[in-house]
């Protein structure tokens, strides 16, 4: 009798334990608004998840791992709204919760979670929007100058007292990080429709929050800083690139990461105490969650880059608590170029001409996301919707090169990419180009 209540005891303890580690979906709230249909399923806990489309019919599939409806769920799902015609659920045979959105639209999808705030406990978030670009966050100055350009702020990271890593060369990451913002710098001013924002041009110190102040005074459309990253392990190698994260570390490494970086913050002598309130406040959050998903589309454009020309550490972009990050109303990456601890990728760091490579890559990046998500009254933005009056057909041939090419029909290299969908000024032999000639060329 004994043994069987030891059993029965043994039993409910795992179906309690079971249920502890269960993520609930609360509540599942949808909108629609601009274009955009806005899906944010409201969770006990944070869950691992994995989402991906099914075709015939269009549907957008939601895994959540050891995930359970609440009750008011399982008997009144949300009506659909906008892109999405119904929303239906169920338990697989592993466990796992699934949650299926039926589509009524060809829509592209991004997701991305968010933790708890004053209002709203973890959260996973789902924005469709229609085939042909996701919109961009506007930035910091709703007034928008007619053929303005997009303003991209560099933030060379460290500087000043804060050396940042050091390898064993004694290459200081302040200095390479402040060489590769500068290459990258001259490159964006060359760029139609670009001006770069250098945070700071020599070897000194700025406070995390001067920094995106600095971005914000300039309304800038974009934060990048640049950095190197440094582990007690010679071998570790490859770049990363950072994104924020509204729920903590996506992972040990990038919990270490925000550890040293934010270190600096007390080095200049600045509480940050009495800020972490309005970070979690709920306006901020909602604008965090907007400029968090532009800062995830750029980024995987910069990843995209980077692969060209070095080893990636990770091919997704990894989210950190960074501060230097934490601006509300701007897209912002990190970008860790290489390993300064390892011995071969310092080298490489001190090398003028790899630093060269990786300005191009970034820029390469950034150049591909906003081609497709040009701020609104942008020249780029005006280049894009404008219609060429004929089009000619130009075919590589050996030694020719894109800025070469635009000059020979008078027109510049960022509509002939535009128009040849390039995300890069990459050509070879062989290759025939669309030539655009618009009026007056």
């Amino acid at each position: 009798m004994r043994c069987q209540r030891l059993i029965l005891t043994a039993f409910f303890a795992l179906v309690a334990t079971a249920a502890q580690a269960a993520t609930t979906v609360e509540n599942i709230r949808i909108w629609a608004e601009g274009g955009k249909t806005r899906v944010v399923l409201d969770l006990s806990r944070p869950a691992e998840h994995n989402i991906f489309t099914l075709r015939g019919p269009d549907r957008l599939v939601v895994d959540l791992k050891d995930g359970r409806l609440a009750e008011k769920l399982t008997a009144d799902m949300p009506a659909g709204v906008g892109s999405i015609s119904r929303i239906r659920s169920g338990v697989r045979a592993n466990g796992q919760l699934r949650v299926v959105l039926d589509l009524n639209d060809n829509v592209r999808s991004r997701s991305f979670t968010a933790g708890p705030n004053t209002q709203y406990g973890d959260r996973l978030v789902i924005d469709l929007q229609h085939s042909g670009g996701l919109q961009t966050v506007k930035r910091a100055s709703e007034e928008y100058e007619p053929g303005r350009d997009i303003v991209i702020a560099i933030d060379p990271g460290h500087g000043g007292h804060d050396p940042g890593a050091i390898g064993l060369a004694r290459t200081k990451e302040k200095d390479v990080a402040l060489a590769v913002s500068r290459k990258l710098a001259s490159r964006i001013n060359a760029e139609r429709g670009m001006k770069a924002i250098l945070i700071r041009d020599r070897d000194i110190y700025v406070d995390h929050r001067r920094r995106m102040a600095i971005a914000r005074q300039q309304k800038a459309d974009l934060f990048v800083s640049i950095h190197a990253d440094a582990v007690d392990d010679r071998r570790a190698n490859g770049a990363t690139v950072y994104a924020l994260s509204l729920k903590g570390a996506s992972d040990e490494e990038a919990r270490l990461l925000a550890e040293r970086e934010n270190a600096a913050v007390h080095i200049g002598g600045v509480s940050l105490d009495d800020k972490d309130k309005v970070l979690a406040s709920v306006l901020l959050d909602l604008s965090q969650n907007a400029a968090l998903g532009a800062s995830l589309d750029v980024g995987s454009k910069v990843i995209g880059e980077l692969a060209g020309i070095v080893k990636v550490r990770r091919r997704t972009v990894q989210q950190a608590g960074l501060i230097v990050l934490k601006s509300p109303d701007m897209p912002s990456i990190l970008v860790e170029t290489a390993y300064i601890s390892n011995p071969a990728e310092e080298k490489r760091l001190r090398d003028p001409n790899h630093q060269a490579k990786l300005a191009d890559a970034i820029l390469g990046g950034i150049r591909s996301y906003f081609y497709t998500n040009p701020p609104p009254d942008t020249q780029i933005a005006m280049d894009v919707r404008r219609t060429p009056d004929r089009q000619v057909r130009h075919v590589i041939a050996r030694g020719d090169t894109l800025s070469e090419i635009a000059a020979r029909y008078n027109v510049s290299a960022a509509s002939i990419r535009s128009a040849n969908r390039m995300n890069s000024d990459k050509i070879r032999v062989g290759q025939t180009l669309s030539i655009p000639i618009f009026s007056g060329s």
